[in-house]
């Protein structure tokens, strides 16, 4: 493997490719394309490391070792048989291999997987005399495998555990937003850090962590203890050492305010034990505290929320979000509120119009990230909200 330039693909949620796009481009990618899901580009060995370490937005970082086309089974086994797979894997490592199958003639992701486990096992036999074991839970190695048709394509995944897993989520309630799609909504809102940072339902709290570490530029890894590349034979753990120490360097310190509003004490109790264990105590706010009751007390603002669903609160949906709708014209003018929701109607029910609508996937859930622009009285004519008619 060319360390110097190597190959590397990046894989993120539906609707956050161009943000991914840009964080790789400021992070140092070279020809950055933009795929479906994903983005791909090239770079050093440093920059995969730092990459996994700082990348808001990747769910996994891949670097692609073998491609081939095979028509049958047989054909298939050969080829991944003849690999040289010690250039990855020690006979004394642990692997495990993850599928992604989108083909008639190999339609069994699982038999696909099995058979590229016997080949890898079966290589390791002839040559060393020694069978390298599976570990679904914890591998030392995590291989990609990805068949288009008769396309296959071989891949290292340098992330191991999913880079959602930031390391700071002690508890969560129901059906807690994914870290990587809350720093992408943020980072399509526009948050940069600049002024102050609502959110109004709360949660669990990710999205004030994910903001707040915006803001400071703390890399999305700092609490992460464990990256796939660490395993790897051309692991350099001083050179790691360095890219973080230069990434932390960078932190800086935020002025701002960052506030969590949530009726909910099991909610305002889950927020704070992950606030504390991100060591953001001094940066967050939490209040117990009705949004529908609130008014604007921070300027300028910037709202960002995921209205909950019927798991957490039981809600009278309509009412609900009309009251949404008719808390953002009453108590907060001038203000820049986003909102997701996986109702395709809720724009009606809220009874403004959105100024931008953005479909996202929370888990498989289809979603649209609204955004709603208030201006105060004296300023009717730009109105962006009217009233739906």
């Amino acid at each position: 493997m060319n360390t110097d330039n190597l190959q590397i693909q990046i894989k993120t949620f539906f609707g956050l490719e161009q943000v991914l796009a840009e964080e790789v481009k400021k992070l140092g990618g070279k020809n950055v394309e933009v795929k479906n899901r994903a983005v791909t580009c090239e770079g050093d060995l440093g920059f995969l490391y730092k990459l996994n370490y700082s990348c808001r937005t990747a769910i996994k970082i891949l670097v692609p070792i073998m491609e081939f086309k095979a028509f049958n089974e047989t054909k298939y086994y050969d080829k991944l048989y003849k690999f040289e797979w010690d250039q990855f894997l020690e006979p004394n490592q642990t692997f495990a291999i993850d599928a992604t199958v989108n083909s008639e003639r190999f339609s069994h992701s699982q038999f696909m997987t099995l058979k590229m486990k016997d080949a890898i096992v079966d290589y390791f036999q002839e040559k060393h005399k020694v069978r390298p074991n599976i570990s679904k839970d914890n591998p030392d190695i995590k291989f990609h495998l990805h068949i288009d048709r008769e396309l296959v394509s071989i891949s290292l995944d340098s992330s191991g555990d999913p880079l959602f897993k930031r390391g700071y989520r002690k508890e969560q309630t129901v059906a807690p937003i994914n870290e990587v799609l809350a720093s992408g909504m943020l980072q399509l809102a526009g948050w940069d850090g600049k002024g102050n940072f609502l959110d109004p339902m709360c949660g669990s709290g990710t999205l004030l962590i994910e903001a707040a570490m915006i803001a400071m530029d703390l890399p999305a890894q700092t609490f992460r203890r464990n990256f796939a590349f660490q395993n790897w034979k051309n692991y350099d753990s001083e050179l790691f050492k360095t890219i973080k120490e230069v990434r932390m360097n960078r932190v800086k310190e935020f002025t701002g305010k960052i506030v969590g509003y949530d009726i909910d004490y099991s909610a305002l109790d889950a927020a704070r034990a992950n606030i504390e264990s991100a060591e953001m105590e001094d940066v967050i706010t939490l209040r117990n505290k009705n949004f529908f009751d609130s008014e604007k007390d921070m300027f300028p603002l910037l709202m960002v929320f995921n209205p909950p669903y019927d798991e957490r609160i039981s809600i009278n949906d309509d009412d609900f979000y009309k009251k949404i709708g008719d808390t953002f014209k009453q108590h907060y003018p001038n203000t820049l509120a986003w909102l997701i929701s996986a109702d395709l109607d809720a724009p009606k029910k809220i009874g403004l119009r959105p100024s931008r609508k953005i479909k996202l996937f929370n888990g498989k859930l289809e979603t649209r990230f609204l955004q709603y622009e208030m201006y105060d009285g004296s300023k009717k004519g730009k109105y962006i909200n009217k009233e739906l008619e």
